[in-house]
């Protein structure tokens, strides 16, 4: 009976053995990057899926350049993912590349002045008629005076945003208006009315403010804003930029033809994308398009019908209207 009692124990004790190792972290591969390789040949090679790299670009502020990863750079390559070693002593936070944790955890800021396209006219509350010892141009802490009064049922302490609109702006492409390029200019607080004006002081200023500058009820734009995994792909344009400048880069925004009626959502990640031509003309009906050049990155920061507002989070050179956006299931 006691041999019996002995063999059960060690059976179920030899039975524990690979329970308890099935139980353990897995154990990534130790991969060091050599000369010539690429985001693109790594997924492939490792992932079996070379369209991961710009989830693993996008996600690492450290990697500037998809394609200038280097040399003794250290991997590691696990079965659904790929980190970058930190180097010792780092005190960076782990380069998680998973959707879902990025999704998850990945915020950021807008303040509030990245502005928007109007596609279509809106009956502002107002606007501002004067400045105090009529100045040109006037900025926080000023006292300006605005068309917006007692009648109106307005209340000393009301906040209004402060707008202006500026060019009327054409697709790239189709060159049909897309809508009118509007500059979040700050906000103001009502301190004395009148019966058809009032006296007002403006609390915050992203830029010059003048006269002729309109009002909308306030409403808080200074927020957090959460990656948000795609729900569909999506092909669009850059139609213009916040300050309508040629060029842009990391920390600028941009304002985009795809909207809530193309299925885009606040959150969601774009890339932005540029086509590479072969040197040599005839080279191409015979070699068919080349893959895009991913450079820069962004995050849908408010959105319209037709139109968004996006946050460049990342660039590897500089960003211009006209630009290939696209919005890519993970």
């Amino acid at each position: 009976m006691k041999r019996i009692y002995c063999t059960v124990l060690l059976l179920l004790f030899i039975l524990a053995i690979p329970l308890s190792a099935l139980s353990q972290p897995e154990e990534p591969t130790i991969y060091i990057i050599k000369k010539g390789d690429t985001l693109w040949g790594l997924s492939e090679q490792f992932l079996k899926d070379p369209h991961y790299w710009p989830d693993l670009w996008a996600r690492n502020q450290k990697i500037t350049n998809p394609h200038l990863i280097y040399p003794g750079q250290r991997l590691k390559v696990f079965s659904d993912r790929i980190e970058i070693e930190e180097a010792p002593g780092a005190v960076t936070a782990p380069a998680i590349v998973t959707p879902e944790e990025v999704a998850a955890g990945k915020t950021f800021r807008v303040n509030g002045g990245e502005g928007f396209l109007l596609e279509k006219e809106l009956q502002p509350a107002g606007y501002i008629i004067a400045t105090d010892h009529d100045r040109l141009m006037v900025g926080e802490e000023d006292v300006v005076y605005t068309d917006i009064g007692k009648t109106y049922g307005a209340k000393t302490g009301d906040t209004f945003s402060i707008f202006k609109k500026m060019n009327a702006v054409k697709h790239p492409v189709t060159n049909d208006f897309v809508g009118w390029r509007v500059a979040s200019l700050g906000t103001l607080n009502l301190v004395e009315l009148k019966a058809k004006n009032s006296k007002a002081l403006i609390t915050q200023s992203y830029s010059e403010i003048g006269t002729g500058a309109y009002l909308m009820h306030y409403r808080e734009r200074r927020r957090e804003v959460a990656l948000k995994a795609a729900g569909k792909d999506l092909h669009g344009y850059i139609v213009e930029t916040r300050g309508g400048n040629i060029s842009i880069g990391a920390g600028d925004c941009t304002y985009i033809d795809l909207g809530k009626s193309q299925g885009l959502k606040i959150g969601n990640l774009l890339y932005v994308v540029r086509e590479v031509h072969p040197d040599k003309l005839e080279a191409k009906g015979k070699v068919g398009e080349l893959p895009m050049n991913v450079i820069g990155a962004m995050v849908v920061v408010e959105i319209g019908e037709k139109t968004s507002t996006c946050l460049v989070v990342k660039s590897t050179e500089a960003i211009y209207r006209g630009d290939k956006v696209e919005l890519k299931r993970n």
